[in-house]
Protein backbone atom coordinates (compact mmCIF):
# COMPACT_ATOMS: atom_id res chain seq x y z
CA UNK A 1 0.00 0.00 0.00
CA UNK A 2 1.22 3.36 -0.83
CA UNK A 3 1.76 5.91 1.84
CA UNK A 4 -0.53 8.80 2.31
CA UNK A 5 1.26 11.77 3.19
CA UNK A 6 -0.35 14.17 5.00
CA UNK A 7 1.05 17.00 7.35
CA UNK A 8 -1.06 17.03 10.48
CA UNK A 9 -2.31 20.77 11.65
CA UNK A 10 -0.85 19.41 15.25
CA UNK A 11 0.13 16.30 16.80
CA UNK A 12 -0.91 15.84 20.05
CA UNK A 13 0.97 12.96 21.80
CA UNK A 14 0.23 11.21 24.58
CA UNK A 15 3.24 9.96 28.00
CA UNK A 16 3.20 7.23 30.06
CA UNK A 17 -0.01 6.00 28.50
CA UNK A 18 1.19 1.88 29.50
CA UNK A 19 1.80 1.22 33.23
CA UNK A 20 5.45 -0.77 32.12
CA UNK A 21 6.82 2.34 30.52
CA UNK A 22 6.08 4.87 32.91
CA UNK A 23 7.57 2.24 35.40
CA UNK A 24 10.90 1.22 33.60
CA UNK A 25 11.79 5.21 33.30
CA UNK A 26 10.68 5.79 36.60
CA UNK A 27 7.80 7.49 36.45
CA UNK A 28 4.61 6.97 38.29
CA UNK A 29 1.41 6.66 35.61
CA UNK A 30 -0.73 9.86 35.71
CA UNK A 31 -4.23 10.19 37.08
CA UNK A 32 -4.96 12.28 34.20
CA UNK A 33 -3.69 11.97 30.41
CA UNK A 34 -0.32 13.18 30.15
CA UNK A 35 -0.36 15.06 26.71
CA UNK A 36 2.20 16.99 25.00
CA UNK A 37 2.74 18.71 21.30
CA UNK A 38 5.27 17.71 18.33
CA UNK A 39 5.77 20.27 15.44
CA UNK A 40 4.27 19.27 12.39
CA UNK A 41 7.89 20.04 10.98
CA UNK A 42 9.10 16.72 12.73
CA UNK A 43 7.01 14.46 10.38
CA UNK A 44 8.86 12.19 7.86
CA UNK A 45 7.38 9.04 6.29
CA UNK A 46 8.38 5.61 5.00
CA UNK A 47 12.56 4.89 4.33
CA UNK A 48 12.93 8.18 5.24
CA UNK A 49 15.92 8.84 7.67
CA UNK A 50 15.83 9.63 11.34
CA UNK A 51 18.72 12.03 11.66
CA UNK A 52 20.30 11.90 15.02
CA UNK A 53 20.94 15.51 16.60
CA UNK A 54 24.25 16.50 17.51
CA UNK A 55 22.50 18.05 20.96
CA UNK A 56 21.85 15.02 22.02
CA UNK A 57 23.55 11.40 22.90
CA UNK A 58 20.85 9.07 23.80
CA UNK A 59 18.40 9.03 20.97
CA UNK A 60 15.70 6.24 21.06
CA UNK A 61 12.08 5.33 19.49
CA UNK A 62 9.07 5.02 20.71
CA UNK A 63 6.80 2.68 18.16
CA UNK A 64 2.86 4.16 18.91
CA UNK A 65 -0.90 3.73 17.88
CA UNK A 66 -1.42 7.03 15.89
CA UNK A 67 -5.13 8.23 15.67
CA UNK A 68 -6.24 10.75 12.91
CA UNK A 69 -9.13 12.52 13.25
CA UNK A 70 -11.33 13.14 10.80
CA UNK A 71 -14.09 15.10 12.28
CA UNK A 72 -13.80 18.64 14.33
CA UNK A 73 -13.86 17.26 17.98
CA UNK A 74 -14.62 20.03 20.67
CA UNK A 75 -16.12 18.79 24.16
CA UNK A 76 -17.15 15.29 22.55
CA UNK A 77 -18.24 12.50 24.75
CA UNK A 78 -16.04 9.06 24.26
CA UNK A 79 -18.79 7.52 21.86
CA UNK A 80 -18.59 10.65 19.36
CA UNK A 81 -14.72 10.69 19.82
CA UNK A 82 -15.14 6.97 18.22
CA UNK A 83 -16.89 8.39 15.61
CA UNK A 84 -14.96 10.98 14.58
CA UNK A 85 -11.77 9.11 13.98
CA UNK A 86 -10.47 8.81 10.52
CA UNK A 87 -7.98 6.06 10.23
CA UNK A 88 -5.24 4.57 12.55
CA UNK A 89 -1.17 4.89 11.87
CA UNK A 90 2.09 4.01 12.81
CA UNK A 91 4.12 6.46 14.90
CA UNK A 92 7.70 6.76 15.90
CA UNK A 93 7.37 9.25 18.71
CA UNK A 94 12.01 9.32 18.18
CA UNK A 95 12.90 10.93 21.53
CA UNK A 96 15.90 12.50 22.51
CA UNK A 97 16.15 11.00 26.53
CA UNK A 98 18.78 13.39 27.85
CA UNK A 99 17.17 16.65 26.57
CA UNK A 100 13.73 15.14 27.97
CA UNK A 101 15.68 14.87 31.57
CA UNK A 102 17.57 17.86 31.94
CA UNK A 103 15.62 20.83 29.89
CA UNK A 104 12.00 19.73 32.24
CA UNK A 105 9.75 20.73 29.59
CA UNK A 106 10.15 18.35 26.43
CA UNK A 107 9.72 20.65 23.26
CA UNK A 108 13.11 20.52 22.26
CA UNK A 109 13.54 16.33 22.81
CA UNK A 110 10.71 15.43 21.21
CA UNK A 111 10.81 18.53 18.76
CA UNK A 112 13.95 17.78 16.38
CA UNK A 113 13.49 17.39 12.37
CA UNK A 114 12.60 13.49 11.24
CA UNK A 115 11.20 12.90 14.90
CA UNK A 116 7.98 11.73 13.99
CA UNK A 117 8.30 9.22 11.38
CA UNK A 118 4.51 8.25 10.19
CA UNK A 119 3.35 5.06 8.43
CA UNK A 120 0.65 4.52 5.96
CA UNK A 121 -2.77 5.48 7.18
CA UNK A 122 -5.46 2.72 7.41
CA UNK A 123 -8.26 2.77 4.47
CA UNK A 124 -10.65 1.52 7.50
CA UNK A 125 -10.90 1.73 11.15
CA UNK A 126 -10.53 -1.14 12.89
CA UNK A 127 -11.47 -2.41 16.28
CA UNK A 128 -9.82 -0.24 18.64
CA UNK A 129 -9.56 -2.55 21.32
CA UNK A 130 -8.09 -5.18 19.53
CA UNK A 131 -4.33 -3.21 18.56
CA UNK A 132 -1.05 -3.82 18.77
CA UNK A 133 2.24 -1.77 18.12
CA UNK A 134 5.31 -3.77 17.51
CA UNK A 135 9.33 -2.21 17.26
CA UNK A 136 12.05 -3.61 15.58
CA UNK A 137 15.67 -2.56 15.74
CA UNK A 138 17.54 -4.11 12.92
CA UNK A 139 14.60 -6.65 12.79
CA UNK A 140 14.92 -7.34 16.47
CA UNK A 141 12.03 -7.10 18.59
CA UNK A 142 12.25 -4.50 21.33
CA UNK A 143 8.97 -3.28 21.86
CA UNK A 144 5.02 -4.93 21.83
CA UNK A 145 1.91 -3.41 23.12
CA UNK A 146 -1.88 -3.53 23.11
CA UNK A 147 -4.32 -1.05 22.81
CA UNK A 148 -6.28 -2.84 25.45
CA UNK A 149 -3.31 -2.20 28.07
CA UNK A 150 -3.06 1.36 27.68
CA UNK A 151 -4.67 3.25 31.16
CA UNK A 152 -6.74 5.62 28.87
CA UNK A 153 -8.36 4.17 26.15
CA UNK A 154 -7.84 5.71 22.13
CA UNK A 155 -11.83 7.29 23.30
CA UNK A 156 -11.36 8.59 26.09
CA UNK A 157 -8.17 10.48 25.40
CA UNK A 158 -9.75 12.34 22.63
CA UNK A 159 -12.60 12.78 24.32
CA UNK A 160 -10.05 14.49 27.15
CA UNK A 161 -8.18 16.19 24.59
CA UNK A 162 -11.32 17.70 22.93
CA UNK A 163 -11.80 19.24 26.17
CA UNK A 164 -8.64 21.27 26.15
CA UNK A 165 -8.57 21.92 22.60
CA UNK A 166 -10.77 21.52 19.38
CA UNK A 167 -8.98 18.40 17.43
CA UNK A 168 -9.66 19.19 13.65
CA UNK A 169 -9.51 17.02 10.85
CA UNK A 170 -6.01 15.75 9.75
CA UNK A 171 -5.10 16.20 13.46
CA UNK A 172 -3.31 13.48 14.66
CA UNK A 173 -2.89 12.11 18.67
CA UNK A 174 -0.39 9.66 19.81
CA UNK A 175 -1.61 7.41 22.02
CA UNK A 176 1.46 6.42 24.06
CA UNK A 177 4.31 3.67 23.69
CA UNK A 178 4.47 0.47 25.16
CA UNK A 179 7.78 -0.79 27.34
CA UNK A 180 11.49 -1.17 25.68
CA UNK A 181 12.14 2.19 24.82
CA UNK A 182 15.99 1.75 23.48
CA UNK A 183 18.64 3.64 21.50
CA UNK A 184 18.74 4.34 17.96
CA UNK A 185 23.00 4.36 16.52
CA UNK A 186 23.93 5.70 12.89
CA UNK A 187 23.34 2.70 10.50
CA UNK A 188 20.29 1.26 12.66
CA UNK A 189 16.84 0.71 11.00
CA UNK A 190 13.81 0.67 12.74
CA UNK A 191 10.65 -0.08 12.14
CA UNK A 192 7.25 0.26 13.61
CA UNK A 193 4.27 -2.04 12.66
CA UNK A 194 0.38 -1.76 13.82
CA UNK A 195 -0.13 -5.52 12.58
CA UNK A 196 -2.51 -5.69 9.69
CA UNK A 197 -3.01 -1.77 9.89
CA UNK A 198 0.15 0.33 9.42
CA UNK A 199 4.27 0.65 9.50
CA UNK A 200 6.73 2.36 8.68
CA UNK A 201 10.58 1.59 8.54
CA UNK A 202 13.32 4.28 8.55
CA UNK A 203 17.21 3.95 8.35
CA UNK A 204 19.02 5.95 11.13
CA UNK A 205 21.52 8.46 10.54
CA UNK A 206 23.91 11.32 12.08
CA UNK A 207 22.77 14.86 11.28
CA UNK A 208 25.24 16.55 9.11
Amino acid sequence: MPTRKYRPGKIVCVGRNYREHAKELGNEVPKEPLIFLKPPSSVVWENDPIKLPGASSKVEHEGEIGVVVGKTLTWVSELDAARGIRGIIAVNDVTARDLQKTDGQWTRAKGFDTFCPLGEESSKLPDLDSLSVVTRVNGVERQRGKSSEMVFSIPSLLAYISRIMTLEPGDLVATGTPAGVGPLNPGDVVEVEIPGVSRVTNPVQESR
